[in-house]
């Protein structure tokens, strides 16, 4: 009956499984057509658009031609009209010199007529009929001007739509997913040496396989990709995958996506859990900050409570802040006295993490991991459920590893960045200088119980750094430092009790 009930169980999820993929597919169908309905009115609009445009110059060039036509037409017109007058008046001034000759052959006297034939000639030496041209300046001929569009309407017939680049091939295997970057890999299907660059889209999302439509973030664009491979950089892995598509760009346009690829950003994400915080402290998400004057009001309200008919000198702090009221705590009992902590939100029950804490103007804190057990009066490093790096600026500096109530102290100088590394399934904690990398401690155990990061600020702040991926140089530390590093039996037989 058990077997039973665990096979349907297995078919029931299987079937669930089948059924989103299925659902996902229908979603990304219909998002394709209604972007196919979509992109088919923008490109027919952009097609009507580059036609007017042909348009508009064609009746520009004609109009242009034209005019060059009929200045060409004016220009021959006004020569012949020139020519055609002076003609016209030299044939009329011939002519009456002609009559005028013809008069003179009847002169009988030989005085008049030497005189008269004398005039004849100098009027013939200085007649204009002699002295124009009688060639045209300009021809009827307007082949010049003649067009052959032969070649341009052959170009026209020859349009077609622009060559698209194929779409990239992304190569699963040759990606890389390592300390907060991501490198793609891709590759033309086939030789195109007309791409002019890359486009690399990404996103974040909680969804393995293909991409969702639905509840989905917005593609994030990297353009103007030059090569066929792109790091991204300082990223926060604070979703489990990311999804990564690319295409490829000519000149003139864009090809297709190539087929979406998810990759694996899984890293520890939490926040500050503002319900465990001593009132002291001022949270917010991934800051905390000592407030000296936090929950004054709440202690005085105690206080007069406390004090209410009593003579004598007042309860000290301690017993005060003990006494707070159950309505003020959250989901456990707030730290309280002079355990000036606040856990994370996220409980590390197994596998590998990292995080990184800088510490600003603090005289005094802890880092480090505890059990949900931890007491609220209990100091980080003080109990055998805690574990820790504390820092004392206050008068002088010490710098210490700190586990059941036992220090010791580590002779390097105190980084501005911490990284933790916790390794749960393998018994071992590391405290890490963020920035060079350089081993500060490690805490070798076995875990029994769930483990929640933990954090003691006195005088100042701490801001936390998480959706970190386990560094390749602390990986590598790792092998090279497992079983020769400090544990956490090396503070057996040294005692350091140490007060705040």
């Amino acid at each position: 009956m058990e077997a039973q009930k665990e096979a349907l169980q297995r078919i029931i999820s299987t079937l669930a499984n089948k059924n989103e993929e299925i659902q996902n597919f229908i979603d990304t169908l219909n998002h394709t057509l209604k972007g196919v309905q979509a992109n088919s009115s923008n490109v027919i609009a952009e097609l009507d658009e580059e036609f007017d445009g042909l348009y508009a110059i064609l009746d520009e060039m004609k109009e242009s031609m034209t005019n060059s036509i009929k200045q060409e037409q004016a220009h021959k017109s006004q020569e012949l009209q020139n020519q055609l007058s002076q003609c016209s008046n030299a044939l009329e001034n011939s002519e009456e010199l002609l009559e005028f000759a013809a008069r003179s052959l009847d002169i009988k006297d030989p005085e008049e007529f030497s005189k008269a034939a004398r005039q004849i000639k100098d009027r013939v030496t200085m007649a204009s009929a002699f002295r124009i041209s009688l060639k045209p300046k300009v021809s009827d001929n307007m082949t010049h001007l003649m067009v052959d569009f032969s070649q341009e309407r052959q170009m026209l017939q020859a349009l077609k739509f622009l060559p698209v680049p194929k779409a990239p091939e992304i190569d699963p295997v040759e990606c890389l997913v390592a300390d907060n970057a991501v490198t793609i890999v891709w590759r033309m299907p086939e030789e195109d040496n007309k791409i002019d660059h890359f486009v690399l889209e990404y996103r974040k999302t909680n969804f393995d396989g293909l991409p969702r439509v639905k509840d989905e973030t917005c593609w994030e664009l990297i353009d103007y990709i030059k090569g066929t491979e792109y790091m991204l950089s300082g990223l926060k892995f604070d979703s489990k995958y990311m999804n990564f598509r690319v295409r490829a760009c000519n000149k003139a346009v864009a090809g297709e996506y190539s087929d979406p690829v998810t990759l694996e950003t899984k890293a520890l994400v939490f926040n500050l859990d503002n319900t465990s915080s001593h009132l002291n402290l001022k949270v917010e998400d991934s800051y905390v900050e000592w407030d000296p004057t936090g929950g004054k009001g709440q202690e005085n309200k105690i206080k007069g409570k406390e004090n209410k008919g009593r003579s004598g000198t007042p309860s000290p702090k301690r017993t005060s802040v003990s006494s707070r009221s159950p309505s003020i705590r959250g989901s456990r009992d707030r730290f309280t006295g002079e355990s000036y902590t606040v856990l994370g939100d996220t409980a590390i029950e197994s596998g590998q993490h990292y995080w990184e804490v800088r510490a600003q103007d603090c005289k005094s804190y802890s880092v480090g991991v505890a059990y949900k057990n931890l007491g609220k009066f209990d100091q980080l490093g003080k109990t055998n459920t805690s574990w820790c790096i504390h820092v004392n600026n206050w008068l002088q500096t010490t710098f210490a590893a700190k586990h059941n109530n036992k220090a010791k102290a580590l002779d390097m100088t105190v980084p501005d960045r911490i990284g933790v590394y916790c390794d749960f399934d393998g018994g071992q904690l590391s405290f890490y200088n963020a920035i060079s990398k350089q081993l500060l401690y490690t805490f070798k155990t076995k875990f029994t119980q769930p483990l929640l990061p933990g954090f003691m600020v006195w005088c100042g702040g701490l801001a936390l750094n998480t959706g970190l991926q386990v560094p390749s140089a602390v990986k590598m530390l790792q092998k090279s430092e497992n079983g020769l590093s400090g544990s956490a039996s090396s503070l057996s037989n040294v005692t350091h009790n140490m007060s705040i």
